[in-house]
């Protein structure tokens, strides 16, 4: 950024702030209205977004959807009381109103002086970028247009192709009673398509997409013709599948997306707020061996242009590069700043929340599993008889008890270090910690997803990224319908 470009605060305090003639005098008689009374911490958190979607189905736009939201969202704390109030008109006269509400929480007798208010900015990860503006309506649907013509010349056996496109331009912007003012501009694109296959009666499908925090351009054609081809390769992959094994046998997880269940079964429970309050697989096990030795797990927002990454959290802090379990011990937990406060520990950039009405907690950015030292060739051949997940579709966790069951999208069955055939309807049933304990294989090629994430937690949902390097586990649970 150059000496004269606008700032992420200067551009958050033109659209939230001065168009509603809010201003530092105003906030400031926001925080004094909170400091009448005790508390511990208080926030005002900022936000415009625009977003929008599109689907195109039989070369056709089935569906599309553009939304303007903004408002702002008024925390206190105290203790380990919360109290929030948000409103969507944003003008001194609401936000006194709701700092009024949520000073209920408070005792009586504050008598803090005013805080110096203090810039805090992060790295400067993703361009300010508007994607929703920044390319017409017609050129949208050109490009699902494009990518489905690409599915469809891939194989004659493609009977249906769908392709959905999404872009989000969020600006926020955070004040705290203790003086810091921090903002992020915040695109976000998505592109998908899914292609269904027909060969002899019988259908099946495949998916792909991606997406990060730039604007629509990153889809050149040599993505849409990756893209193209990985679906129509799933789906035929699939016509050959046959029924999947069952019982405990050995798995072996492919890099990238299949890291969501690494998010799922282990990331969660790593959460501070589950951590604190003891209902946690890891609480109280800092410093223990909660792995196989060489397992890394890093929770890390500060990737360029990645989907999870964030230039500062939804309370104002920075993101970091979290190491979260290092050579199977666990070092630390994922914190947001009431549960930091808490615990006495610093926190760790992971405070996030879906919107200006909802409250932040402590959430995952981009988790993955660093890399180990052997060729993944090598870890499929080690295997006699086993699976090999490619893909997964869906999956559900218990975080106190750590039990997980994911279905993998795509699958092979080893035989004697080979990939023998696929399979399909299979499901991974194993406990989180457990499972960690039972790695035996790291591989050299760690990869992140390609940027289809999306974490729901309490009712919020907020984009996050996943990763790992193929992995091989002992003694995994595998339902399958052969």
């Amino acid at each position: 950024m150059t000496k004269n470009e606008p700032t992420a605060l200067d551009l958050a305090r033109a659209a939230l702030l001065a168009p509603f003639g809010v201003d530092e005098a105003a906030l400031e008689r926001v925080f004094a209205l909170v400091r009448a009374h005790r508390c511990d911490d208080a926030d005002l958190y900022f936000q415009h977004a625009r977003s929008e979607s599109w689907m195109l189905e039989e070369g056709q736009v089935k569906s599309g959807s553009f939304s303007i939201d903004q408002g702002v969202g008024v925390r206190v704390l105290c203790g380990e009381k919360t109290a929030f109030a948000y409103a969507d008109d944003i003008s001194p006269e609401s936000l006194e109103a709701a700092a009024k509400i949520t000073r209920a929480i408070a005792a009586q007798g504050g008598d803090a002086a005013a805080a110096v208010p203090s810039v805090r900015t992060g790295a400067a990860l993703y361009a300010p970028v508007d994607p929703v503006s920044a390319l017409g309506d017609a050129e949208k649907v050109r490009l699902l247009e494009r990518l489905e013509q690409r599915a469809r010349a891939a194989d004659p056996r493609v009977k249906q192709v769908i392709g959905r496109l999404s872009g989000e331009y969020e600006v926020v912007l955070v004040a705290r009673a203790d003086g810091v003012r921090a903002a992020d501009v915040r695109p976000l694109v998505n592109l998908s398509v899914t292609v269904i296959v027909e060969q002899d009666g019988r259908r099946e499908q495949g998916y792909c997409g991606g997406g990060g925090r730039f604007g629509y351009a990153h889809f050149t054609d040599e993505r849409l013709d990756g893209m193209a081809a990985a679906a129509v390769k799933q789906a035929l992959v699939n016509l050959e599948a046959r029924p999947a094994p069952a019982g405990p046998m050995t798995v072996v997880l492919g890099p990238g997306w299949p890291g969501i269940l690494l998010h799922e079964a282990i990331g969660h429970g790593l959460e501070g707020d589950f951590n604190r309050k003891g209902t946690s697989a890891f609480s109280n096990r800092i410093g223990e061996q909660v792995c196989a030795k060489g397992v890394t797990v890093v929770d890390d927002g500060t990737i360029t242009d990645r989907r999870g990454s964030l230039s500062i959290d939804d309370e104002g802090e920075p993101t970091a590069r979290n190491v979260l379990i290092e050579d199977g011990i666990l070092r630390g937990y994922l914190q947001d700043r009431l549960n930091a406060r808490l615990m006495g520990v610093a926190p760790t950039g992971n405070g996030r929340r879906e919107s200006y009405a909802h409250m932040p907690m402590p959430r995952m950015t981009n988790t993955y599993m660093t890399g180990g030292d052997r060729d993944p060739a090598e870890i499929l051949a080690s295997v006699e008889r086993g699976l090999f997940a490619v893909n997964f579709g869906g999956g559900e966790v218990d975080i106190t008890s750590g039990k997980f069951v994911f279905s993998a999208a795509e699958a092979w069955w080893i035989e004697n270090g080979r990939l023998a055939y696929p399979v399909k309807g299979a499901t991974l049933i194993g406990n989180g910690p457990d499972a960690l304990t039972r790695i035996s294989m790291i591989g050299n090629d760690m990869a992140l997803d390609p940027g289809i994430g999306t974490c729901g937690k309490e009712g919020q949902s907020v984009p996050v990224g996943v990763g790992q390097p193929t992995i091989r586990i002992e003694g995994l649970t595998v339902g399958g319908t052969g």
